[in-house]
């Protein structure tokens, strides 16, 4: 999946967010290495600040000594660089007005642009191998592209998920899958589950302090609408205005409920189903207490229904060792690695041979659900740039769509969001693009 953003001019603030696609990590500290970073005799220091995605701060630390085997002339200093993308990206932008920066920093699907569109992080195409970087899943490592260069990798990438409980589907007489679209799930799964459990929330939805906006992507583009057409907003499209009425609906009817974080109602059989990120799949699945299923977002076929999220990694502009930290940053993200970081954490393979390796198969059979995630990658989209691109550009467009689901006129709530998103783009991303 993912928020909230970097301010583009000055980077004066960072809202906070991603819940859904955020790793784990602890408050910023370093793990015992060379603080001064200074290169020993023969060997280069670089460091990598990361939030550890997925709870991952083992395996990176696992990768890490690999790589340093592999090459004992880099030494990799991983700091704790915040809990989620939000901390990462705050952390680092005081950094860049006089701190010590790092080599590498994982940067968030939101924080990314406005790091590149103010020079702060380095293109990468120059210090990466081409015939390596095709092997990157195109959908995801294409996302990063700024006037025709590539800022960062893709690393810890996620998707929304259709989450639903078996048990529960198979009590209200449905058949074992998703609704195929959402008008199929308002007339005809909703109405099942709401009579079948009457107690239980049909579907819970993370709130827009916990990137209801990522969620709520794909159900406007399954709609026709968009958030944004290229830099124009068109939130005030009729499209995307019957998109929120059918959202506003949905919480009217009992159908949606929202909370600041889905997977605890879901796993506690509070909710009939959830929208959560892939990157909760395996936690879900590891805790035993539902038997889950695992589905595409609904959306007509043929329709572009589900975005993409999550983090890359990227090399910051001012780093001296940017040749280094691209030989750990290829290690980092290579077909074993992608292998092994997606089967521990759920997030998405972002390496195109990784999903041909026997072992990934192996996986695929043995867990289907995270088949269901990999197989939804194929048709999802990139993401409309008036989330992502724009500072607060989510954070706005969730405060909305809860003002929506507590009754506020769609029409009139989308089209404030329009003029406000509208201007920061003029003003503060249109004279920066070439």
């Amino acid at each position: 999946m993912d928020i909230r953003r970097i301010g583009i001019a000055g980077f004066a603030a960072v809202a906070l967010g991603l819940a859904g696609c955020a790793g784990t990590g602890s408050a910023p500290t370093d793990n015992g290495a060379d603080n001064s970073g200074a290169d020993q005799a023969g060997v280069t220091t670089i460091e990598f600040w990361s939030n550890h995605p997925g709870s991952s701060k083992a395996l990176e630390e696992e990768m890490i000594a690999a790589f340093e085997a592999e090459n004992p002339d880099i030494k990799v200093k991983l700091t704790d660089a915040g809990k989620n993308y939000e901390e990462v990206a705050q952390k680092f932008n005081a950094a860049l007005s006089g701190g010590q920066v790092p080599d590498l920093v994982v940067a968030s699907d939101v924080t990314w642009f406005n790091f590149a569109l103010n020079d702060q992080l380095a293109p990468l195409d120059e210090l990466l191998d081409p015939a390596d970087t095709a092997d990157y899943v195109p959908s995801l490592y294409d996302e990063y592209v700024l006037n025709d260069k590539h800022f960062a990798v893709p690393y810890a990438r996620s998707t929304p998920l259709f989450y639903y409980n078996k048990d529960m589907w198979q009590a209200a007489g449905l058949p074992d899958r998703g609704p195929n679209t959402w008008q199929e799930w308002n007339d005809e799964f909703a109405p099942k589950l709401a009579q079948a459990n009457p107690n239980v929330a049909p579907l819970v939805i993370p709130d827009g302090s916990s990137y209801m906006d990522w969620y709520f992507q794909g159900m406007i583009w399954s709609m026709g609408g968009a958030y944004s057409k290229d830099y124009t907003m068109s939130m005030s499209s009729p499209e995307s205005v019957k998109a929120g009425e059918f959202l506003k609906s949905q919480f009217d009817q009992g159908y949606f409920k929202a909370v600041k974080e889905a997977t605890a109602p879901f796993v506690s059989g509070q909710g009939a189903a959830m929208l959560e990120s892939t990157g909760s799949l395996k936690g879900v699945s590891e805790d035993g207490k539902v038997n889950v299923g695992t589905a595409f977002l609904p959306t007509p076929e043929g329709v572009p229904g589900c975005p993409t999220g999550g983090a890359g990694v990227g090399i910051a502009a001012k780093s001296e060792k940017k040749e280094a930290a691209a030989k750990f940053l290829a290690f980092l993200t290579n077909t074993e690695n992608t292998v092994k970081f997606s089967q521990s954490t759920g997030y998405m393979p972002v390496r195109i041979s990784a999903k041909e390796t026997d072992e990934a198969k192996k996986y695929f059979e043995e867990n289907p659900n995270f088949k269901t995630a990999v197989d939804q990658l194929e048709f999802t989209q990139k993401q409309d740039a008036g989330r992502v691109y724009v500072s607060g550009g989510g954070m706005r467009i969730g405060a909305a769509l809860d003002k929506i689901a507590q009754g506020a006129d769609v029409a009139q709530t989308f089209k404030q969001i329009d003029e406000e998103q509208q201007g920061i783009i003029d003003s503060d991303i249109k004279p920066k693009l070439k």
